[in-house]
């Protein structure tokens, strides 16, 4: 709801940074349209506006990001439009993931940093609980936001939630139409890059969630063998633990596992495929994201086996680079040697320069996480890597039923990810799961209620 603006006046030398302002329409007095540690008491502890993430840690966020702008600049961050199924059904709604960093607002329909069309919470609201320095009634805006954009050089917005309400007054135009409106995404994703230490509670536990989910499908596969089925159990295993929703559509692969994020979810498992589930939930504005791979009849084939055991050296190979100064892009070059390597011993590839290899794996080792699953993307895979940065790691191999060579092979698709926090002196994975050997035996053996 908040958003940065700074302005550059000279009074004795000295720089002045205006602080945030917002606008609303609808005045409510207890009811601020999103929980509270008032209203919310079992989500929200004292001085949290939203859960695990104090009213403090969202000012700080703002004020490095007044920090982060050119001198002379406006910032306006807009929220994520709601957005419609039918005429009169909305889809579940997500905030933007940069509105709700900086503002800690949940809320649809607003225009943060100078202007808030808050639909739920009004003016007392913005300043008593979301901290604004000044509020005012939407009606305002036409009369306050122009001068302000005229007396900036530079004007930087959210790009992907940009609304008409301020694009089209002339003062945008103009500073367009003069090549000076920029995307606020290169400040707000390297601010959002390195986690807070509450913002690392809260992913570690979105990743605890998933992981038990995760678990309790796998085990569930051998009863239930239909994609869809799976996909409903892993959902209500996330939410019964706590998350407001899926990161994404699960990914349930069974004679379907080669095609990378296949989604359909709507096939039987036959006897003897494998199951290639990707899934994540979200937790309180936070995601998780991870893979596993496996027989849902408690047994691989030799050929599924002599696949899975690449792909998981390949895994631990690769975590076990994650170190502060290291790089995705670094990660992911290591991962190809190794797999081309691995595939040419099989016989999959004829030599490790192969062209088909990236008909296998056309996918990066990995990306950042965070409050998207693939999150800061403004942020380069060659940046080196520093604590507090979370990456998932996620070699796979997917042949496809048409690809030319052993035919043993054809139609396998697997994929192990996990979730790596970079820490000072290394890393720690936080998605670990049980050896695969001890949940295949429970699976074999497993009848669900």
């Amino acid at each position: 709801m908040q958003g940065g603006v700074r302005k550059l006046t000279r009074i004795i030398a000295h720089r002045q940074v205006v602080g945030f302002r917002s606008y609303c329409t609808d005045r409510v007095v207890v009811d601020v349209g999103q929980p509270t540690s008032a209203s919310h008491p079992q989500l929200l502890k004292d001085g949290e506006l939203t859960p695990g993430i104090s009213s403090e840690e969202y000012i700080l966020r703002r004020k490095k990001l007044l920090e982060l702008l050119p001198e002379k600049s406006l910032a306006i961050i807009a929220a994520a439009p709601v957005k419609m199924m039918t005429d009169v059904v909305p889809y579940t709604f997500r905030q933007d993931a940069d509105y709700l960093y900086i503002t800690g607002c949940q809320q649809p329909g607003g225009v943060a940093d100078v202007i808030w069309q808050g639909q739920m919470a009004g003016v007392d609201s913005a300043l008593d609980t979301f901290k604004a320095d000044k509020a005012y009634p939407m009606r305002k805006l036409h009369e306050i936001l122009p001068d302000m954009v005229r007396g900036s050089s530079k004007l930087f917005h959210n790009v992907q939630t940009a609304t008409a309400t301020y694009m089209e007054l002339e003062a945008f135009k103009k500073l367009a139409y003069c090549n000076n409106v920029r995307d606020l995404a290169v400040y707000t994703h390297q601010l959002r890059w390195i986690k807070s230490p509450a913002e690392l509670k809260l992913m570690k536990e979105s990743a605890s969630i998933a992981c038990q989910a995760l678990l309790l499908t796998m085990l569930h596969s051998k009863t239930y063998p239909f994609e869809g089925m799976l996909a409903a159990k892993v959902e209500y295993e996330c939410k019964i633990r706590g998350a407001q929703r899926m990161g994404f559509n699960p990914v349930v692969g069974g004679s379907n596992g080669s095609i990378i994020h296949y989604s359909r979810n709507d096939q039987r498992i036959k006897h003897g495929d494998l199951v290639l589930m990707d899934v994540g939930c979200e937790l309180h504005g936070y995601v998780s994201d991870l893979t596993r791979t496996w027989p849902p009849c408690g047994s691989f084939s030799s050929a599924q086996e002599e696949l899975y055991e690449l792909i998981l050296e390949t895994n631990k190979h690769c975590v076990e680079l994650c170190k502060p100064g290291a790089s995705i892009r670094q990660i992911h070059n290591h991962s190809v040697e190794m797999l081309q390597k691995g595939l040419k011993e099989l016989g999959i590839l004829r030599d490790v320069g192969s062209s088909s290899y990236h008909k296998l794996n056309p996918t990066s080792i990995g990306h950042y996480l965070g409050m998207d699953i693939h999150d800061c993307s403004m942020v380069s895979f060659d940046c080196p890597l520093k604590p507090g940065v979370v990456i998932t790691i996620e070699p796979g191999v997917y042949i496809p039923s048409s690809f030319n060579g052993p035919e043993r092979y054809r139609g396998i698709g697997i994929r192990i990810e996990d979730e790596v926090l970079i820490t000072e002196t290394g890393y720690e994975d936080t998605s670990t799961l049980d050896e695969l050997s001890s949940i295949l035996s429970i699976v074999a053996s497993h009848k669900s209620q």
